[in-house]
């Protein structure tokens, strides 16, 4: 069977500082160390981040709609086959458009508590993934019985362009490698603007100045350069041309590294009120204004399980409806401490300038 693969670009900014640490202390700069790519050494958030917060959020948001008598009644649930909506309050389309949302419970969130049970005992039980609404379809499943890979895939979000203070303000930097991977480069007919270039070395004649990134002072020069910057915007944010400084690339990963935040902490004693002692650590996180780029793959399986599948429709709609949690909720660690919140950009249900179909397979993404 050919499985048709509908991919979205999606980009982002962080509006707090993101926080994904790698589990353990080190000896150097920070305590706490956050997750980076191991071959650029680049911060990025790990597709299974991504997958894992959506897929809660997605559970979060369907529970929310439950009216009160069903939300611990599966026997009531399975009564209303026939008009799924009487379960609801007030349901979305993708909700109701989808039957075995029915099944749906917050543990179909996260990891499964009762993965050596059957899917046949799912209806009866009220924990563990159910393995039939639009969460376990979508995000996949484990049981005793019956394995599902799910319908979505989610690369890493790798950093576009970077905030780095200047001596004319707040820059973003980028890299040619960075802009090329993340398909934000205009056409050859496409209209040019001037942006900064700064150079890994001086060359006699072709500096145009100096600019300081950070504690790094480099000569630049000016050239044209087409980048779209319309899949980069809200309501309340737009880059332009003025606001970026292409860097070389092997420059690009030593002035992320010197310039993330980093934040000192310490532990309080519940009993005094006071520190404790050899308790202060350090932490670093990606900063607030970061832009970040990746991509959502669905496969579309329609054949598979007896055709009881959610539609890409729905799909699309639920990540769509439930992206607004990452701008409260957040994303990583230490979220009560300030750090994790940031804006999913992209319009992923009505946006389709940014997809593409394939018939190839494969299975290179991250789920949770």
């Amino acid at each position: 069977m050919n499985e048709i693969t509908t991919k979205y670009q999606i980009f982002s900014i962080a509006t707090d500082p993101i926080y994904i640490g790698t589990g353990g202390y080190t000896i150097g700069r920070v305590d706490n160390t956050i997750v980076r790519d191991p071959i650029t050494k680049i911060p990025k958030i790990p597709g299974s981040s991504i997958a894992g917060t959506w897929r809660y959020y997605v559970a979060l948001e369907l529970q929310s709609h439950f009216k009160d008598e069903y939300k611990m009644d599966l026997a009531k649930r399975t009564e209303k086959k026939d008009n799924i909506e009487e379960l609801f309050n007030e349901p979305k389309d993708w909700m109701k458009n989808f039957n075995d949302n029915r099944f749906a419970r917050i543990k179909c969130a996260g990891q499964d508590d009762l993965p050596g049970k059957s899917t046949s005992d799912m209806g009866k039980e009220f924990s563990g993934h159910c393995g039939h609404c639009i969460v376990c379809k979508s995000f996949g499943y484990s049981k005793k019985d019956k394995s599902w890979q799910g319908m979505l895939f989610f690369s890493d979000l790798n950093i576009l362009f970077f905030p780095v203070y200047t001596r004319l303000g707040v820059k973003w930097i980028s890299s040619p490698r960075i802009l090329k991977e993340a398909e934000v480069l205009g056409n050859e007919q496409s209209e040019k603007k001037n942006i900064v270039f700064a150079q890994e070395k001086i060359e006699e004649k072709k500096e145009k100045g100096y600019i300081n990134l950070g504690w790094l002072n480099l000569p630049y020069e000016v050239k044209d350069l087409n980048i779209d910057l319309s899949k980069i915007k809200s309501e309340y944010f737009q880059l332009t041309p003025e606001d970026i400084i292409i860097v070389p690339d092997s420059l690009i990963s030593q002035i992320i590294n010197s310039n993330l935040e980093v934040r000192t902490s310490v532990s309080i004693n519940p009993i005094t009120g006071a520190a404790k002692e050899k308790a202060l650590f350090t932490s670093e996180a990606i900063p607030g204004g970061t832009i970040f780029y990746g991509e959502v793959r669905l496969f579309d399986k329609t054949g598979l399980d007896n055709n009881n599948l959610p539609s890409k429709e729905c799909i699309w709609e639920a990540l769509d409806d439930t992206k607004k949690y990452y701008e409260t909720l957040g994303i990583g660690g230490m979220t009560t401490r300030g750090f994790g919140r940031m804006k999913i950009l992209t319009d992923l249900k009505n946006n389709s300038k940014n997809s593409s179909e394939t018939t190839e397979g494969g299975n290179n993404g991250q789920q949770s």
